[in-house]
């Protein structure tokens, strides 16, 4: 039967100016007897589809009311949209496993990971690697960094007094993150932009393509290799020389200390996920309050409102909007039964506006009783990470509104940043009083 193409579009253009697009490339032929597909119902969802990315939300929607469990029969994946679905995959991480990789790419990429990716790995080495993780990255050092991030912040927004207008992300998502992660690992201020921007580029993509990955070029950590040299001879107290230090019991019974390539892999992970995610968060921040003036003049107002101000923004603009797993075995979801060997992505971002978890999930509201949400993930995967994520997000508002506490954004000039594993703003021009 015939087969529809998406037409082409400007990504710089549709990124922009946040158009949802009409998108009509879908098949017509389901995956097999007795599997309903979406697409027979015109419902299409595509993670590298630009006009989809741009504004995703009215495509979650369906999803989570015409087929709670989507097949897309292009990348040969199943989604799961609905919170409690999405909750129920990420808590049973012995069907659903997360060691062929947590993204679509990698999965399908079929790489054998190095040591060390413990993000991308089940037990027990995900337990064993996840306890050295959470021993050297503990909350009493998280805690402790709060004037440091606020003297980051600082640093970037105090040049901009008395300007009309400046890039948030140039001037404040690249730079708070990428400063906060590099003090805890160790990273001299003068090699910081490097390694930001090398991991930055590991996860660029092409306009409506998935990510090109590699084992050696994306987790290799070998970017790292002269700072843990400098580090075992001169230690210090930083995450780098933590891990160099720790020892542990592993999964054969050994007690050790980690290998070099696990070590280059965890810091290549740790510098990834703590530059992207919250330099995004920091994006989401501007914008939505932005578009919702009124409730960023009670949070100026009252500061002991920023907390779940925060809160709410991760709920209804997640920087990561799918995770991916593998099925260890057939497994039944919504009367249907899924393959062992199948990849399934849960939608977070579809999760945390679900109406039935959080009612009337499209509207954003720092008065919300949240509870839990699915943006750091949960079970024996949830970020690390999230605290300090938090505490960033957190301390940078703060800072912006004590300076600044009323802004608007110029989307003519602002850019979504092109990559499939997180969402979230390239260039978002703030245009200040007067400007």
């Amino acid at each position: 039967m015939a087969k529809y193409r998406a037409a082409r579009w400007d990504w710089q253009r549709v990124a922009s100016s946040s158009i949802f697009v009409s998108y009509f490339w879908h098949q017509i032929l389901g995956p097999g007897a007795g599997m309903a597909t979406t697409q027979e119902r015109d419902l299409y969802y595509d993670p590298y589809d630009v006009g989809i990315i741009a504004d995703p939300y009215p495509v979650y929607r369906r999803m989570r009311e015409e087929a709670p469990l989507y097949y897309n029969d292009v990348h040969d994946f199943f989604a799961v949209t609905r919170y409690e679905d999405v909750e129920a995959v990420l808590l049973d991480n012995a069907t659903f496993i997360s060691g062929k990789g947590g993204i679509l790419e990698l999965i399908r990429a079929g790489i054998e990971l190095p040591p060390g990716v413990f993000i991308f790995e089940d037990p027990p080495e995900h337990t064993i690697h996840r306890r050295l993780m959470s021993r050297v990255f503990s909350p009493r050092r998280v805690a402790e960094l709060e004037a440091k991030v606020r003297q980051f912040c600082a640093q970037c927004l105090e040049p901009l007094v008395g300007t009309d207008r400046f890039d948030v992300i140039a001037e404040l998502g690249a730079q708070v993150p990428m400063k906060t992660i590099s003090m805890l690992l160790g990273i001299p201020e003068t090699d910081q932009e490097a390694i930001r921007d090398h991991a930055d580029a590991n996860l660029r993509t092409e306009a409506g393509k998935p990510m090109k990955v590699s084992a050696e070029g994306l987790l290799s950590g070998e970017v790292f290799a002269d700072y843990i040299d400098w580090r075992t001879e001169h230690p210090s107290d930083d995450l780098m020389t933590d891990l160099l230090q720790a020892e542990f019991v592993d999964e054969t019974g050994t007690t050790r200390r980690l290998e070099r390539q696990e070590l280059l892999t965890y810091l290549e992970v740790i510098s990834g996920a703590g530059n992207e995610t919250t330099n995004r968060l920091i994006g989401w921040t501007a914008k939505v309050l932005a578009e919702h003036p009124d409730q960023r003049a009670q949070v100026a107002k009252d500061r002991s409102l920023i907390p779940n101000t925060i809160e709410e923004i991760l709920r209804f603009e997640p920087p990561a909007h799918h995770m991916a797993r593998v099925t260890s075995r057939p497994v039944e979801i919504h009367d249907r039964t899924l393959p062992k060997d199948g990849v399934v992505i849960v939608l977070v971002g579809s999760a945390n506006r679900d109406d039935r978890r959080h009612p009337n999930g499209d509207s954003f509201d720092i008065h919300r009783t949240i509870g839990q949400t699915v943006t750091f993930g949960q079970g024996i995967h949830f970020c690390l990470g999230a605290a300090l994520a938090r505490l960033e997000g957190r301390i940078v508002l703060d800072e912006l509104l004590d300076r600044f506490p009323v802004w608007d954004v110029d989307l003519s000039q602002a850019a979504l940043s092109p990559t499939s594993t997180v969402r979230g703003w390239q260039t978002l021009p703030v245009v200040l009083p007067g400007g």
